[in-house]
């Protein structure tokens, strides 16, 4: 039996733990403290509402539209940080895995989106592999109308860039916020059927909840 998202993330901070500097450890985990103690927004999507229209560039720089991801079906929407985290890197490789073969059985579309630059999307999709769509989402907007964006603290960013990562060169626009981890399933009629938040930004959520949501005629 494969090792689910969560078995897989705390392998990652385990060894985090152990090779990053002490100081950018404890940075990141004050982060982590703080968005649980803050929880989900109150004005994020919520299941039922109808998201507004939008669209955004594929990996490719081809537009693609809300109505374009559900005009077939259900839509599988993952918000994940960037190619950079390995905790978002985990949740597409397992969903390339393990949740595509069974939405394709059921007609339903994977995407995935990131504030990433197109051409960093394409890293991603081409590194991992990946065979449904990534879309570039600059300034994290959709994110932000959605409610599920936060503004990256100067802590944080001072620490990811003694890492090597400058959010402002990898993000569409050189903006610092990035979304929440979040799945949403959305119907035809743009509706939010199922939406999953994590404010801990190592937590995905499992291949097993979203396919249990899935519209079973889909």
């Amino acid at each position: 039996m494969s090792p689910s998202i969560r078995e897989q993330s705390d392998q990652l901070k385990a060894a985090a733990a152990e090779q990053l500097p002490a100081e950018v450890v404890a940075t990141f985990d004050r982060g982590i403290h703080d968005f649980l103690a803050a929880g989900i927004p109150t004005d994020a999507v919520r299941t039922g509402q109808e998201l507004a229209p939008f669209t955004l560039d594929d990996a490719t720089g081809t537009p693609v539209s809300l109505d374009d991801l559900v005009a077939s079906g259900p839509a599988v929407i993952v918000f994940y940080r960037g190619g950079w985290c390995p905790y978002c890197n985990v949740a597409l490789r397992t969903y390339q895995q393990e949740l595509l073969p069974q939405l394709k059985a059921s007609g339903a579309r994977l995407v995935a989106i990131s504030p990433q630059t197109p051409d960093e999307s394409l890293s991603t999709s081409e590194k991992a592999e990946l065979e449904f769509t990534v879309l570039s989402d600059p300034g994290s907007r959709v994110a932000r109308q959605l409610g599920i964006a936060f503004q990256q603290s100067d802590e944080v960013l001072d620490a990811q860039r003694t890492l090597g990562l400058d959010l402002t060169k990898v993000n569409a626009e050189g903006a610092t916020y990035l979304p929440r981890p979040t799945v949403l399933i959305v119907d035809r009629d743009r509706s939010v059927r199922f939406i999953d938040i994590q404010p801990d930004y190592t937590a995905r959520t499992e291949v097993a909840d979203i396919v249990a949501a899935l519209p079973r005629d889909a």
